[in-house]
């Protein structure tokens, strides 16, 4: 009889907030070893914290990936920023592989160098159609499109490459923003700016009077799914919900929450301050939401 210890051997790319090992944690999958390439301070803050084991490592741009020959599985979260539909009125954000997006090939080497059992690598729908041609042929397998709003309160399409077999996906769950919202929040939390009213029988149900652009002024019926999460920086970028007919940004929680973290995943102190609200929002937006990878990490088989 074998001695060998059963278990997975995990590579992470961008991992961020390490959702990807949450979900294998949740899913009672043994980690052998587990080692990430993330430079995000704040990320790397929250994923030390709840998973002290993880090996960090710094950026992985140019590193030698044969290291890591035979791992069981290479996760990645690629870039967004050049793909995303949202920044499509800047080109110079907006452009494709030829920008921050294009770190795949980055992560197509590594799947070459290390020949891993699994992988799994998430980015948004792109914006042009060819980008999407593209990102299939790097990858050698056809993205799985999978919005998350089959799983929480949330809509969020995003495309899945992957060789792990993924179950039939729900097709629907109730889930909408009144079941994911903190009660008695907090007045800091609430606009003190004059807001008009649009339809309360729609999702967007009014708006707030302020000076920026038409998206950022949005105000969300809490009858309905939030639209997709994003990183912030200020300026109204926040998502914002009518709570008992008085406008409010999302607290830290009901972010978590729409990506099915655990309430407070990303409340930690860094260099003695705790995380700003900016930028645990901005974890949240630009992290997996759980249920969708523990979905898709449902498929996966341990020797």
């Amino acid at each position: 009889m074998s001695n060998k210890k059963k278990g997975l051997r995990v590579l992470s790319l961008c991992g961020g907030i390490e959702t990807g090992l949450l979900a294998l944690e949740q899913l009672n999958i043994p980690i052998l070893e587990y080692h990430t390439y993330e430079i995000l301070p704040e990320a790397i803050t929250v994923s030390q914290k709840h998973f002290p084991y993880i090996v960090h490592h710094g950026d992985l741009i140019g590193e030698d990936f044969t290291k890591y020959k035979g791992f069981d599985l290479v996760i990645g979260g690629m870039c967004c920023q050049s793909l995303s539909r949202s920044r499509i009125e800047n080109k110079e954000v907006n452009n494709g592989l030829l920008g921050k997006s294009g770190i795949v090939y980055e992560l197509r080497r590594a799947l070459d160098e290390i020949q891993p059992k699994w992988f799994m690598a998430e980015n948004v729908v792109p914006s042009d159609k060819d980008d999407l041609e593209k990102l299939n042929e790097i990858m050698g397998v056809e993205g799985t499109l999978i919005n998350s709003n089959r799983f929480v309160a949330q809509d969020r399409e995003r495309y899945y490459w992957t060789n792990i077999p993924i179950a039939e996906i729900p097709e629907s769950n109730e889930l909408v923003l009144r079941d994911i919202m903190e009660t008695n929040v907090d007045e800091k939390y609430f606009y003190k700016k004059d807001f008009e009213i649009v339809d309360m029988n729609k999702k967007v149900c009014a708006t707030l009077k302020v000076n920026t652009m038409e998206m950022l002024k949005r105000i969300y019926n809490p009858t309905f799914k939030c639209a997709t999460l994003t990183c912030i920086s200020g300026g109204y970028q926040e998502k914002k919900v009518m709570d008992n007919g008085r406008p409010r940004k999302l607290t830290e929680i009901e972010y978590e929450r729409l990506q099915g973290l655990p309430d407070n995943y990303t409340n930690e102190i860094i260099n003695g301050r705790k995380i700003s609200y900016t930028k645990r929002c901005s974890l949240c937006g630009n992290a997996w939401t759980l249920p969708v990878i523990k979905h898709i990490f449902s498929g996966l088989t341990v020797d």
